[in-house]
């Protein structure tokens, strides 16, 4: 299994990062590789996400923890389609915290387990998750420069 978090103190307070972090159909302007989010509703959503070939692929989260204003976690439903075979758990997550001088410390996260064969590439996985979990973090914090 595959955790990985990362952590920034930013300067702005914890309902402004919330604006953008815990709007899930701001999903697009933050995560890597979501073109769009769809469906959105109480219990989950669908990010369509695109490939490095320009291939779309659609990927149903049901929301497993909402605290509005603090976090949200997701999990993929991985019943079928493209990342049925790879992932047996995939999960992502944005909680914000309260820091000194009314910033925000922002974390965001996921955890990834492979199935079958696919539990070989352990370690690429591993270096992916950490790339994606960074990128989002940068784009997040460029997207709350931008939106003020």
């Amino acid at each position: 299994m595959t955790r990985v978090q990362r952590r920034r103190v930013v300067n702005a307070s914890q309902a402004q990062v919330w604006e953008t972090a815990g709007d899930l159909r701001r999903l697009s302007r933050w995560w890597p590789r979501v073109v769009r989010v769809e469906s959105i509703d109480a219990s989950g959503f669908t990010e369509v996400l695109r490939t490095d070939r320009g291939r779309n692929l659609r990927a149903d989260h049901v929301l497993e923890e909402v605290d509005p204003g603090r976090l949200w976690r997701a999990r993929q439903t991985l019943d079928d389609g493209p990342f049925a075979s790879i992932f047996a758990l995939s999960v992502k997550w944005v909680a914000l915290e309260p820091a000194a001088d009314g910033s925000t410390a922002v974390t965001v996260g996921i955890e990834r387990r492979l199935r079958g064969r696919a539990r070989l590439g352990g370690l690429l996985l591993r270096r992916a998750v950490r790339r994606q979990v960074s990128e989002a973090l940068d784009a997040l914090v460029a997207s709350l420069a931008t939106d003020r």
